[in-house]
């Protein structure tokens, strides 16, 4: 059996972020002293900040922001503020691996615009649990083995916990199944996802 470090780490974060490095340009001599007379001629000038203003909070933290007017909720997340637990999929809203929640709503990420959350409330894989402490659903997933590649499993965990704490959702497994249909899990952990869903429902006394 895993340690319970480990897989607490697994599922906090369910897959860390790649690091790619960047090499500087080579400046000719006559574009570097100019590039520096410009930046000189500039000293004490405020640079001038790119992008609209969005106040979100994410994960209990207020975090203010500057973003495009067309940037997605799932790039602000991901390429801003570093939450990559939330995972880029299919792009078109069709595999829910992009999954959080919005004022306790689950939604798409890949298919909202960032400046639509004005104010908003938003909650990402990374906010679930608390400390050391897994939420229900998360610990469910590990002890049923509901994940394979792991890529959709932060999506999954997301929906998992909106559905579970909707009282119009019935509590049979068709039912599950139905609420989970926007959820793809290309290696097809579905039997092992059902039951983790079901064993945090005990759990969570629903």
């Amino acid at each position: 059996m895993a340690d319970p470090a480990g897989r607490r780490r697994f599922l906090k974060s369910l897959g860390a972020s790649s690091l790619a490095g960047a090499s500087a340009a080579w400046l000719p001599n006559a574009h570097a002293q100019t590039t520096a007379e410009n930046a000189l001629a500039g000293a004490g000038t405020a640079a001038p900040v790119d992008g609209e203003p969005l106040t979100l909070t994410v994960n209990g933290q207020r975090r203010a922001l500057h973003v495009a007017p067309n940037a997605i909720l799932l790039d602000v997340l991901r390429d801003q503020l570093q939450l990559t637990g939330t995972k880029k999929g299919c792009d078109h809203g069709q595999c829910g691996a992009c999954t959080v929640h919005v004022n306790g709503i689950s939604i798409n990420s890949c298919l909202s615009l960032a400046l639509m959350h004005e104010g908003d409330a938003i909650t990402t894989i990374e906010g679930l649990a608390r400390g050391d402490t897994l939420h229900p659903v998360q610990a469910a997933f590990w002890e049923h083995d509901a994940y394979q590649c792991g890529y959709c499993t932060s999506g999954q965990i997301m929906s998992a916990v909106a559905i579970l704490a909707d009282k119009r959702i019935g509590h049979d497994d068709a039912a599950v199944r139905e609420a989970m249909s926007g959820n793809i899990c290309r290696c097809g952990a579905y039997r092992n996802i059902l039951a983790a869903i079901q064993d945090a429902r005990s759990r969570m006394g629903g």
